[in-house]
């Protein structure tokens, strides 16, 4: 159970994070939306109970596994995972609009 002023710190960590992830992947890779298409799966293992390789040992039950963990989140987890997205999406537009300025190591 976390309290308000937690909630707040993870909800800027996740956004910060991410964010400053989502921007240097972009910029070492030269692509905009990098961090974007692989912030979902860094949620699956984060979210995940299960290691990597019992997706193909045992599919149907991990993957099980991974939906109720998915379910089980609750509300704040949601919307601290969220900020991750959001951060990871404007670290995107942000790459964009400095290619767009003319920023040429972009």
């Amino acid at each position: 159970m976390l309290n308000l002023p937690q909630l707040i710190i993870a909800i800027l960590l996740y956004f910060v994070l991410f964010f400053g992830i989502g921007f240097i992947l972009n910029m070492l890779l030269r692509s905009t939306w990098t961090m974007a298409v692989i912030y979902p799966i860094v949620i699956f293992f984060i979210v995940d109970q299960s290691g990597f390789f019992s997706y193909f040992r045992e599919p149907s039950s991990s993957f099980s596994d991974l939906w109720n963990s998915l379910t089980a989140l609750t509300t704040a987890d949601v919307i601290i995972l969220i900020a991750g997205m959001v951060g990871a999406i404007l670290s995107g537009i942000a790459i964009r609009m400095l290619r767009s300025r003319g920023y040429q190591m972009f």
